[in-house]
């Protein structure tokens, strides 16, 4: 397995001492979310700095975008990295895409899947052959020398997906090169939807369920006394509560035995209770959602929850981590990719 750790954009000029400390720490790369700032300036930044680091957007949001913008984006930060990036694409949710970015949402999961066909197909329009795409939502027929980026000294970068429910798993194992997996993806969910629905996109698309990487983000709580366990929980509470509270996403928890989960999370954030929201968030959901260890323990714990499942794992809770705290989850990083190499 190769390790990432998860990181939101920061500020640009802090982007290339964050890449360097990362990829010195033991990350294999760097996983680039976007929020408030963009994930593709930030791995710009990043790619400037840290040239080895492994960098992917997970994940961009794709619609506001059209799909060459989002394949040109791709496709030089390919060329910055030789070949270390990955492009990670994601729908978001209505209300982000309708109010926030202004663009339409209709058939997210059908327009995502023409979406990453239509960016597969720039690539090839970039290495000289015909854009020729006519898909459901985006027709791309016009790509003369003048307007691209020509060939680039390194393989089309690899175009990921967001996915949580099984026909959008099914969809990203029929198109995509890899599926990033929810955060409150918990194993047994794994087990269940995640890897059984991209083998059968895979096969209903002729592929290998092995050409599919499966990027997996973990919550980790972790500390050698019991009040650095605490602080992590308390932590892991709030990064729970805060993805949990998506309506699309209540079946997880649900099928994990937490039936009422989302709802009662929802109710706590219309109150603009916070607090409340994290507190919904009990021991039991954190021993079935998160990996809790000390420190010398924590990658064998990783290794064997997710070695067999997981092609790629992003280290949630490095994102925040001090300077110190980063050290040590690098140190976890370096030997989960040591120890699974072979």
């Amino acid at each position: 397995m190769r390790v990432d750790a998860m990181t939101f954009p920061k500020p640009l000029v802090q982007m290339g001492p964050a890449a360097a400390t990362t990829r010195g720490a033991g990350f294999d790369g760097m996983l680039l979310t976007e929020g408030g700032r963009t994930a593709f300036n930030a791995a710009t930044a990043a790619a400037i700095a840290a040239p080895d680091l492994e960098l992917s957007t997970g994940v961009a949001v794709a619609f506001p975008r059209s799909p060459m913008i989002a394949a040109q984006n791709a496709w030089e930060l390919q060329e910055l990295t030789n070949g270390h990036f990955r492009l990670g694409l994601g729908t978001q949710v209505k209300t982000h895409v309708v109010r926030r970015y202004g663009v339409e949402f209709e058939q997210p999961g059908p327009r995502l899947r023409d979406y990453v066909r239509a960016v597969k197909a720039c690539f090839a329009g970039f290495r000289g052959e015909p854009l020729d795409h006519h898909g459901e939502f985006y027709e791309l027929t016009f790509l003369n020398r003048q307007w691209s980026p020509g060939p680039i000294d390194a393989p089309d970068p690899k175009v990921d997906v967001a996915a949580v429910n099984p026909w959008m798993l099914q969809m990203a194992g029929e198109v995509a090169d890899g599926v990033h997996i929810h955060p409150i993806g918990e194993p047994g969910y794994l087990q269940r939807h995640a890897i059984p629905c991209i083998a059968e996109g895979a096969a209903r698309a002729g592929r290998s369920p092995a050409d599919i990487d499966v990027i997996v983000p973990v919550t980790t709580i972790v500390g050698d006394t019991d009040e650095q366990r605490d602080a992590s929980r308390d932590v892991a509470r709030a990064t729970m509560s805060f993805y949990g509270s998506t309506p699309n996403y209540a079946f997880i928890w649900d099928e994990a035995g937490f039936e009422g989960t989302t709802e009662r999370i929802r109710s706590k954030q219309k109150a603009g209770d916070f607090a409340g929201m994290a507190a919904e968030i009990t021991d039991d959901h954190l021993a079935t959602f998160c990996t809790e260890a000390d420190w010398d323990d924590l990658a064998s714990q990783l290794i064997e929850t997710y070695a067999d499942v997981a092609d790629r794992l992003v280290l949630y809770s490095a994102g925040t981590a001090d300077a110190d705290t980063l050290e040590r989850y690098g140190a976890v990083a370096r030997a989960i990719s040591d120890r699974t190499a072979s």
